[in-house]
């Protein structure tokens, strides 16, 4: 048990170093979201825009700059966590193919990868919450945060599929940037007159729509809509667990000929070196004839 756990804490300590030297993505947690959440209430209008929530079939009139800051928190949550996910799978590849060649167990690295992932995502959810609280304060701000907090893993789960099937690294990028506007645009009823659709029910952040609108403007439980999240994140979860188990496979393999038995794992013995005794019985004629005496 001892050794499980040392090899867990090692690699959620190196995911978590390589997460920390990610300055750029640091700074985004730090000055992009109070910059996109300070910017929204600030530049969009603060009357009402009345619009249907799908998960409870309420009509909420919320100002349209607290809609928007909170459709944007959504946004920056994700395409940091898709970001970060992204950038640790594709530079780190190489890295956890070696450490898997070698007989590192990939589960203690998918575990690792994994917590880092909900640390991350979960200092970024409350970090968010907090810069909106001080704008105005939600009615419900620990679903709130619950809601951008499985946005966040969600996105992540997938930067880490995209981490390990894209080649290029502006094309994933630019993969989890497409996403995310649409997902987030889509949703948003200052910006879409079709976000009550049913279409909408299929992108990857619609359960926790649903939740943190439900969570910031009223007092209903939203909780049909974190399980929903919470089965597009298992989904995702899964998907990533898939491709880097893939990535992550011995690609070194021992070709074996038809017919011939593949070599023994042991060390070599005497019979390798020299091959088999000679068989016992009684030595052939010419052998005793040419022994002396």
């Amino acid at each position: 048990m001892r050794r499980h756990w040392a090899l867990f804490a090692t690699a959620t300590r190196y995911a978590l170093i390589g997460h920390a030297r990610n300055r750029f993505a640091m700074l985004l947690v730090v000055v992009y979201i109070p910059l996109w959440i300070t910017l929204a209430y600030l530049a969009i209008p603060d009357q009402a825009a009345p619009f249907r929530l799908r998960a409870t079939g309420d009509v909420l009139s919320p100002p349209g700059n607290h809609l928007t800051q909170v459709t944007g928190a959504l946004n920056a949550v994700t395409l940091i966590a898709g970001f970060m996910m992204f950038a640790a799978t594709f530079t780190g590849g190489a890295f956890d193919r070696r450490l898997a060649m070698a007989g590192y167990p990939r589960y203690h690295l998918v575990l690792a990868k994994l917590s880092a992932l909900t640390l991350l995502c979960a200092a970024v959810a409350a970090y968010a919450t907090v810069v909106i609280s001080f704008v105005w304060p939600p009615q419900q701000p620990f679903l709130l945060a619950a809601a951008l907090f499985c946005a966040a893993l969600t996105y992540g789960a997938l930067g880490v599929v995209l981490g390990s099937v894209l080649r290029r690294e502006v094309e994933g990028m630019f993969a989890i940037l497409m996403i995310s506007i649409l997902d987030s645009a889509l949703q948003n009823p200052l910006s879409s007159s079709g976000s009550d659709s049913a279409v909408v029910r299929f992108l990857p952040t619609y359960g926790a729509v649903q939740s943190s609108m439900s969570a910031a403007f009223s007092g209903a439980s939203a909780a049909h809509g974190l399980v929903i999240q919470l089965l597009w994140l298992l989904g995702a979860a899964s998907a990533a667990f898939l491709v880097f188990r893939r990535r992550t496979r011995n690609a070194l393999a021992q070709e074996r000929t038809p017919g011939v038995p593949p070599a023994p794992s042991g060390p070599a013995t005497t019979e390798d070196i020299h091959g088999p005794p000679p068989p016992a019985g009684p030595a052939p004629a010419a052998e005793r004839r040419a022994r002396p005496g």
